[in-house]
Formats: C-alpha cells, structure tokens, sequence
C-alpha cells in the first residue's frame, strides 16, 4: 500500500480556529471510535434507502398511478443523485468541512425519505428519490473523508473502512427484508417513514459526536467544475434510463451529446482552475485508476446483476418480492460478514489483489448460476455464497483504495471519485442487463435463456476487472 503523505487537514490535536471548526474538538481514545459509529451508520441507512424500492416497486407504483415505461424513473431517482453529486459532493466536503458536509446530508436524507413516503404523484417521488440521492452522496463522500482523518493509515483505517464497507453490505441485505415486512403491516409508505426517522436520529448524534476536519486550500472552490460535472452525468444517466426504450431515439442521442460537450468544458475548467474540484493529474496515478476502476467494474458486473436478477426470477421461478429478498441476503449477508474480517488480509494481501481476487470470484459465482433460472431456487445457492464472498472483498478494498490513492487532504474527493464510478457503472451495467435479458422477448422461457446471457456478461466483465486491476502498477510517488 502507498505511504501517505503528511495531511495537511486538522486533526484532533492541531489547535482549532473558527476558520476550520465549527465545533470544539474532541480527543481522546473514544473520539475514532464514535467517527467509525456514526459514520457508519449512516452509510447503512443510506444503502437501505437506496434498495428501498426494489421489494415495494410494484404496490409504489400501483399507488401513484405509474406507467410500466415510467417504472424505471422510481428505481433510478437515487442513483441519479448519488452519481451526480459524490465527486462534488466529496470536493465541497473537504474545501468546507467533512463534518458540516456529512451532517447537512444525513438532515436531508432524513427529510426527503419522509417526502418520498408522503409523495402522491410519480415526478414527486422521483424527485425526493433524486434528493435523496443527493443527500446520500454527501452522506458517503463525506464519512470516508472523516475516517481518513480519524484513523492514520495503518491496521486501524483498514478495520475502520473494512467496518465501514461492511455496512454497505449490510444496508443492501437488511433493507429488502425491512422494507417488505413492514409494507406487509401497513404499506409501502411506512419503511420510507420509518427509515426518515432512524435517519435523522443518526444526525441528531452527529454534532458532538465528530469533529470537523478540512483541507485548506488557497484560492475558491471549484463552483464552475461542480456545476459543469454535474450536469454532464445527470445528462448521461438520464440517456441511459431513457435508451431502455430504445436507444436510437432523439432524446437519448441528445443527452449522450450534452453529456459529452459538458465533460469537455469540466476538463477546460479543470486544467485552468487554481483549485480544481478534480486534480486531473491523478489521473496518472496507477493507484488512482485501480480504485477508480475498481468502483466502475463493481457497479457494472456485480450491483448490475443483482438489481436486475431478482426481478427476473420473480417470472422465471414465480418467487415472491419477500422469497426473493431472503433469498438475496445469502449474497450481501455473505459480504457484510466478509468484508468485517477482511482486515484479517492485511499485511500479506494488498487491496489491489483483493480486488482481483474479489472479481474473480463474482466471475466464478456467475458460471455456477448459468442454467438456474431455468431451474429451482436452490440452484442459486453456490454462486450467491460464492459472489457474497467477492463482494466483501470489494466492499471492504475500495474504500482503502479511495482514500489511500490520493493525497490526505483529499480523502473526501477520493470517496466522491471511487462512488461516482461505482454508481455510473449500476446504470449503464442495469441498462446493459436489461438490454441482453429481454432481447429474446418476455416470456418464461425467453428471459431464463437472457438470464444466462446476462450472467456470462457479468462473468466475462468479472475476468476483464480482474486483470484491470493487476496488471496497474503503483509508481510511488
């Protein structure tokens, strides 16, 4: 692992001015370890917002009168935010402070789950669910950020970002369970509610729990990058949503074309910005582009597959929401549980290699799962035990690789960068999905058949990961 460089943020030791807190500091032995609690746990009610949806789709949609077409739109609203704010929201948290950052967006994932359980109409869900997004990327570019400077790098970061890691496993797994048993007491407007308050809780810990942290840096913060890098991926993620309808329509070439045109202007103004959102010198950074395309590979192998499968199996097998949400948790279980021993790795296998050794595995899983949408659901059992094993790997390396691959101030924009690549990966990897499962039609018979299509995509994607991230090598600099 590369040896960081002297931080330059203030720590819990270095004398605290109104500039650079807006909070007295903390020490203490106790104070890492209430970072690592609170930080977490947001994380977690953040992955439970974001799979909220995937168990109650059918009663939400029923309720607010959604088309089949627009069905989409309810599952993508967070991922939209989420894709277009982490890099942002992950620069802004370091110029203005991770704790400030980290708290304004638990409050407003908080509040916008609330909305969303309150919405009456298709577009007012969406958009608290794009909110939400939002408020999420700051939830989790922000608390990497404040792990980074709560733990110097050695064994404690990695079990903190293993723990932290592990927690998004963990959301993943318990939300489809929660969120169907408690829209099976009332409707699927209570999890929303009960999550906006177990949310908000979490942020009403948060002021005298952590303490602020930034990077000071001379000059503005990059607004005009932020805005410019914005808009290019909710232009791109917009044309991907819509291109499952067909992907030769003028809106979807229209959006692709914006989306282009803006990631233009965002590297004019990167390369002439004093303070740029995104140093495109890290580019150059072996290191660098392991975590970032680490997080890309994840997001269109693995979180791609098993948004989609799931719904495919419901009309292979004739497995209900709940049956298919427990049947789901042996695969993120398995990778809660994973990533919380990974750090067991340190110091006799590199983040690097556990990626590599993560992919392969998820590649393997979906060999062993060809065949069984045709089949029974016990059939699945091997490779979702085997994939649960290759996402804990992930999920516990790439928050290292995040904040390890660039310098320490950084460490919030890392997160953004490594997040962002995870969640542009997840949509074009669903679209990708979609696109080669129904390409032989709809029926029984015809989506099992696209179901294996899928799987060989996800395992030959797995493969091509795998030797993306070992053939980089880290030149120390």
């Amino acid at each position: 692992m590369p040896r960081p460089a002297t931080s330059t943020a203030v720590t819990p030791t270095t004398p605290v001015t109104p500039a650079t807190a807006s909070a007295p500091a903390r020490t203490g032995a106790g104070a890492p370890a209430r970072t690592l609690a609170l930080t977490s746990a947001a994380t977690f009610m953040a992955l439970m917002t974001y799979t909220a949806p995937m168990v109650t789709l059918s009663d939400t949609a029923a309720a607010l009168g959604t088309s089949l077409s627009a069905q989409a739109w309810l599952l993508n609203g967070t991922p939209l935010g989420l894709a277009a704010l982490l890099l942002v929201a992950g620069s802004l948290a370091d110029d203005y402070g991770r704790r400030r950052v980290f708290l304004y967006g638990t409050y407003a994932l908080g509040v916008t789950t609330a909305l969303g359980a309150l919405a009456t109409s298709t577009w007012m869900f969406t958009l608290a669910r794009v909110v939400q997004g939002a408020a999420s990327a700051a939830v989790l570019a922000a608390s990497l950020g404040l792990l980074a400077q709560a733990y110097p790098a050695g064994p404690g970061r990695i079990r903190a970002t293993g723990v932290w890691g592990a927690c998004v496993s963990g959301g993943i797994a318990l939300s489809p369970v929660v969120s169907g048993a408690l829209a099976t007491l009332a409707d699927w407007r209570l999890p929303y509610a009960v999550m906006a308050l177990a949310t908000l809780a979490v942020g009403a810990l948060g002021p005298r729990a952590l303490t602020e942290s930034r990077a000071p840096r001379p000059g503005r913060p990059d607004l005009a990058g932020a805005v410019t890098f914005g808009l290019a991926l909710v232009a791109l993620l917009a044309a991907l949503t819509l291109g499952r309808d067909g992907w030769l329509r003028a809106p979807v070439g229209a959006l692709l074309g914006l989306s282009a045109a803006l990631l233009a202007v965002f590297t004019y103004v990167e390369r002439r910005a004093r303070t740029p959102m995104l140093d495109l010198g890290l580019l150059r950074r072996p290191l660098f582009l392991t975590s970032t395309a680490g997080g890309l590979f994840t997001g269109l192998s693995v979180i791609a597959l098993f948004s989609y499968l799931p719904t495919v199996l419901q009309h292979t097998m004739g497995l209900t929401a709940m049956g298919t949400a427990w049947l789901f948790v042996l695969w993120s279980g398995t990778g809660f549980l994973v990533a919380l021993q990974a750090r067991r790795l340190a110091g006799r296998v590199s983040a690097r290699h556990q990626l590599a050794a993560g992919f392969l595995l998820h590649a393997g899983a979906a060999v062993t799962m060809l065949g069984a949408a045709a089949g029974s659901w016990p059939r699945l059992l091997p490779g979702l035990l085997l994939s649960g094993v290759g996402s804990g790997l992930l999920n516990a390396a790439l928050p290292l690789l995040a904040v390890e691959s660039v310098p320490p101030g950084r460490a919030a924009m890392g997160s953004g960068a490594g997040n962002t690549a995870r969640y542009i990966g997840s949509a074009a990897g669903v679209a990708l999905m979609i696109a080669v499962s129904t390409a032989s039609g709809s029926s029984p018979a015809a989506l099992a058949h696209g179901a294996d299509v899928a799987l060989a995509v996800s395992a030959g994607l797995g493969v091509l990961a795998a030797l993306t991230v070992v053939l980089a090598r880290d030149r120390r600099r």
